[in-house]
């Protein structure tokens, strides 16, 4: 099954040597479930010719924001919009959560809250887990077509289906413990000096990663 990785961002430079970039962090969480992967790199301009040329689709996180003028961010909506109507089934995780909110009517704000940083504590199906997140956006009104599957104190619209076939997860099941510690390093400026710290305390904790992991291969597989 082949499956097109949209890619929104790229992880700071001084991650590229140990980690990769965000759609090798996605293959990693992803392997051994059969799939083969083909990125286009959309933050660069590169898209696809439409949705038949994967079978199944996935939007990264990215630095940027879903309501800011990028000229690539009116055509991933289109195509967006496109899987939506061909029923391809299609997976959003952070930026790509939030895209897909606001490309099929929601809204995406900066958050007056603010940062979600490191491990955080998510209801899913009324269930509890854990997940790494690192955000400050959200979607703050939903698009008519979805529903909340999950959510935290923090982040009330954290997990949203859309029909079968549609899945977004606010919080990021691809972010290790090492791959968040070089955020914390290398992208923390803009955070609360005390929450990067609460952050760095819980590495050491694990998360539910393999579970969503899971979850996600099988919602790309229907």
């Amino acid at each position: 099954m082949k499956i097109g990785i949209l890619q929104t961002g790229h992880a700071p430079d001084a991650l590229l040597p140990d980690h990769g970039d965000y759609n090798d962090l996605f293959e990693r969480l992803l392997g051994g479930h059969g799939f083969a992967f083909t990125t286009w790199s959309v933050v660069d301009d590169a898209f696809p010719d439409g949705p038949d040329d994967a079978d199944g689709w996935l939007i990264t996180g990215s630095r940027h924001g879903a309501y800011e003028p990028h000229p690539w961010i009116p055509p991933l909506e289109e195509l967006i919009r496109d899987i939506h109507a061909a029923q391809k089934p299609l997976v959003g995780i952070c930026f790509g959560h939030q895209i897909i909110a606001q490309a099929l009517g929601g809204t995406v704000e900066k958050f007056p809250g603010g940062w979600s940083v490191g491990r955080q504590s998510y209801t899913l199906d009324n269930e509890h887990l854990h997940l790494n997140a690192w955000h400050q956006d959200q979607v703050t009104k939903l698009p008519p077509e979805a529903r909340i599957l999950g959510q935290s104190a923090f982040c009330e619209n954290a997990v949203l289906a859309y029909g079968d076939h549609i899945l977004t997860i606010q919080p990021h099941p691809e972010f290790d413990a090492a791959f968040t510690q070089g955020l914390i390093t290398h992208r923390g400026g803009a955070v609360p000096a005390d929450q990067l710290a609460q952050a760095q305390a819980d590495l050491a904790h694990p998360t539910d990663s393999t579970r969503i992991a899971a979850r996600i291969a099988a919602h790309l597989k229907q």
